[in-house]
């Protein structure tokens, strides 16, 4: 299939498509003309990088976990790609970790705000001086 189906039946860009393939993420064979053509596979394969990146990896790392799916029966790939996605999972679990810090400092921001706003509705306005 070419580039214009495979993004209709992904949901991706051909911009993407493209972008996929110069990180070495997908690949397509090339018609005389130039033209990509994608196997029925890769509407799965595209499926599988969208699944990744939403996960937060960056393309550098996904290249280092598709070749699990490429070469599944390979010990020493399936160890590096286990390393790669555990270093993903203790990076994530530290954003996580540095959010919740951050939405504490906030709740405490808010609740002092909250206070703040509340002595402020119940001030006696102040009576304006005559010059």
């Amino acid at each position: 299939m070419r580039i214009g189906e495979l993004s209709k039946r992904t949901g991706v860009s051909p911009r993407s498509l493209r972008y996929y393939e110069e990180q070495g993420l997908l690949t397509s064979a090339r018609s005389d003309a130039g033209q990509r053509h994608y196997s029925d596979a890769a509407v799965q394969r595209v499926s599988l990088i969208r699944q990744l990146f939403d996960a937060g990896m960056s393309s550098r790392v996904i290249a280092t976990v598709l070749p699990c799916v490429d070469v599944p029966g390979d010990l020493g790939v399936a160890e590096e790609t286990f390393t790669a996605m555990m270093r993903e999972r203790d990076r994530i679990d530290a954003d996580i970790a540095h959010l919740i810090e951050t939405r504490d400092a906030l709740d405490v921001l808010i609740r002092a705000n909250s206070r703040h706003r509340a002595e402020l509705s119940t001030a006696p306005e102040p009576v304006p001086q005559s010059a």
